[in-house]
């Protein structure tokens, strides 16, 4: 047998059997383009497919929503579009369908509460994750934290810097409790270096290092967890949603 005990579950790792179910399961006979943007944007993204002659390739099936595959002809070059669903697993369970048709190099972007005093949306790119959720340790083995695509990291700084868009490097917090951020979990978080918190990352990063693909996230600043006493959900990083998407585009375009 392959599986790592641990007296917790989520600590134990298969690492050698066979899955059951595979990605791309309803899903076999579409070939993806390589290169794809992958974002936790709403309508945004399928506004933005009906403005840009987007061609449904296929359909992501959840019990509660379906999520259109478009590809997009940017610059002359195909890149698939899709929309991520929320939380970790889902977003997991989604993208890994998207690698078994053929995708190989994701650039993602979403909102994040800040846990510092930053201002609302600001972006920042996460160069490792907390893995305060389930799903990764499906992926990988156990391990605090997942390291992101360094290659994919250099490409969103560099379209970030050319457009001259402030940015920082960021440690994130991703975890599966929206409502269990609570202010002795913040400030311990903070004290391992995490100034943000969101609910996919660490769980995207660590299934792209499992399939062999690289994997980067564009975060802008939303809410602030910054005084637990006068927590502000501000606009939830709205006015970032349309230039987040522009830049997927190009920092896709540079890989």
């Amino acid at each position: 047998m392959s599986i790592i005990k641990n007296q917790y579950p989520i600590l134990e790792y298969d690492t050698a059997s066979k899955e059951i179910l595979k990605p791309n399961l309803n899903m076999e006979k579409i070939q993806l383009p390589e290169k794809c943007v992958y974002a936790f944007l709403g309508g945004v993204v399928d506004a933005y497919a009906a403005s840009h002659d987007a061609i449904c390739v296929s359909v992501l099936h959840t019990i509660t929503k379906d999520y259109p595959v478009y590809v997009v002809e940017y610059n002359g070059s195909p890149v698939v579009l899709c929309q991520a669903p929320l939380g970790a697993s889902a977003a997991a369970q989604s993208m890994d369908s998207l690698i078994a048709c053929g995708v190989r190099k994701i650039v993602s972007a979403g909102s994040c509460g800040v846990l510092q005093d930053l201002p609302e949306n600001a972006f920042l790119v996460p160069v490792k994750a907390l893995r305060d959720e389930g799903t990764s340790y499906h992926y990988l083995q156990p391990s605090r934290f997942v390291e992101l695509d360094t290659e994919i990291i250099q490409a969103i700084t560099e379209v970030l810097e050319k457009k001259k868009i402030p940015w920082s490097e960021c440690i994130t917090w991703t975890t599966d409790g929206f409502f269990r951020e609570t202010e002795d979990m913040v400030s311990y978080r903070k004290e391992e270096g995490c100034s943000v918190v969101e609910m996919e990352c660490a769980a995207l990063a660590a299934c792209a290092i499992k399939r062999g693909v690289q994997f980067g996230q564009l975060l802008f600043t939303a809410d602030t967890l910054a005084d637990p006493r006068a927590y502000d959900a501000r606009d939830w990083g709205a006015s970032s949603f349309d230039t987040a998407l522009s830049l997927l585009f190009e920092i896709a375009e540079q890989l």
